[in-house]
């Protein structure tokens, strides 16, 4: 009665708990299992609208795979591909730790660099490549956490397999301007030799 009242002519959430964390943190859609609706004196009308989405959360990897750009790097799965590898940073930190969905909350950043094919100028060899992008996932070890961040990966040497060099970062509570920004960096530090060797 109380959100009600602070908000008039509008609605009410009901979320399931179960499916959440932080109650002031990310919310999935499908946790909600629907609205309670509010006139405009701020009370209940009695009104409930049910949620036909209301079901255990899960993965959401649309806005990673619906842009028309090359992710052939990532394999003939790239979803899958940033699935598993978020899930070995988190057990990484934590064995126990189970993924139980991902969800990619915006468009991702990209960056690819090559050079120009000597025998064809209108062609380019990728030689790395990076993306960057915004999530909110799961994760369950002795109770369920909802965090959000970021996740990235650069490969360099794509064009010697055999050389190929990756890595990854998870970087919880970080927006994707950020993640853009430190891309940018991170695509020319893969595969170069530590700082100080003479390697």
């Amino acid at each position: 009665m109380a959100e009600a009242a602070a908000h008039p002519g509008g609605s009410v959430a009901v979320i399931d708990s179960d499916y959440i964390g932080d109650p002031n943190g990310y919310i999935p859609g499908e946790a909600v299992q629907g609205a309670w609706m509010v006139g405009p004196d701020g009370k209940l009308t009695g009104e409930f609208k049910e949620n036909p989405n209301y079901s255990p959360p899960r993965d959401d990897f649309a806005k990673l795979t619906e842009p028309d750009h090359w992710l052939g790097w990532l394999g003939d799965d790239p979803a899958q591909a940033v699935r598993d590898s978020i899930a070995q940073c988190l057990t990484g930190q934590a064995p126990a730790a189970v993924l139980d969905w991902v969800k990619i909350l915006e468009a991702p950043r990209y960056l690819t660099g090559g050079r120009r094919r000597p025998d064809h100028d209108d062609q380019i060899i990728v030689t790395r490549a990076g993306l960057a992008v915004s999530f909110a996932l799961s994760v369950t070890a002795k109770k369920r956490d909802i965090l959000t961040g970021t996740f990235s990966w650069v490969a360099v040497r794509l064009d010697t397999p055999a050389d190929r060099k990756d890595q990854v970062w998870l970087d919880l509570w970080t927006g994707l301007d950020w993640a853009e920004t430190e891309l940018r960096n991170r695509i020319y530090l893969v595969g170069q030799p530590p700082m100080g060797s003479g390697a």
